[in-house]
């Protein structure tokens, strides 16, 4: 265990830090994969830009790393486009 003011500080904000990233992670896994749930084209067009937006914010923050960000993005446009109108 920390035995400094400041290190035991770090250990706090750490973990508030922590917190935070699983939420936004899981809030964002959570939204890809009701937009893979969705079976008409307009509606998840629609709904793209949202999650593509949540997901570059995640890349921003260093939650997860640019190209799984990538990857991601375009997996789910390819799927959008195919889509039966």
């Amino acid at each position: 265990m920390a035995n400094h003011k400041a290190t035991k500080k770090d250990v706090r904000q750490a973990d508030k830090r922590r917190d935070r990233n699983r939420y936004y992670g899981k809030t964002t896994r959570n939204a890809v994969r009701d937009l893979r749930e969705i079976k008409v084209q307009k509606e998840a067009s629609e709904k793209l830009p949202e999650i593509a937006s949540m997901i570059d914010k995640l890349a921003k923050k260093g939650i997860i790393h640019k190209n799984k960000a990538s990857n991601l993005k375009r997996k789910l446009a390819k799927r959008v486009n195919t889509l039966a109108k």
